[in-house]
């Protein structure tokens, strides 16, 4: 089974955070609520650059996702 490349995560213990989960590589979580990202892969020195340009992309993606489910949610 393959699984959507963004999840919507949910946590009691963080009541105001919202967590994005990327499930392609590079895989994180974000908070959306501080833009936080946590990294679920160990990088190299020359992926840790490319990083560092495309984290922005991320964050831009996620929020777009996020957006975008929330529009649906409401539509129903």
């Amino acid at each position: 089974m393959q699984f959507p490349k963004y999840l919507l995560g949910d946590n009691s213990d963080y009541p105001t955070a919202i967590f994005i989960i990327h499930t392609e590589f590079p895989r994180f979580i974000i908070n959306l609520e501080d833009d936080e990202v946590e990294w679920l892969e160990e990088f190299d020195e020359h992926d840790q650059k490319q990083l560092e340009t495309e984290t922005e992309n991320f964050i831009k993606e996620a929020t777009a996702f996020y957006d975008r489910e929330i529009e649906r949610y409401e539509e129903q």
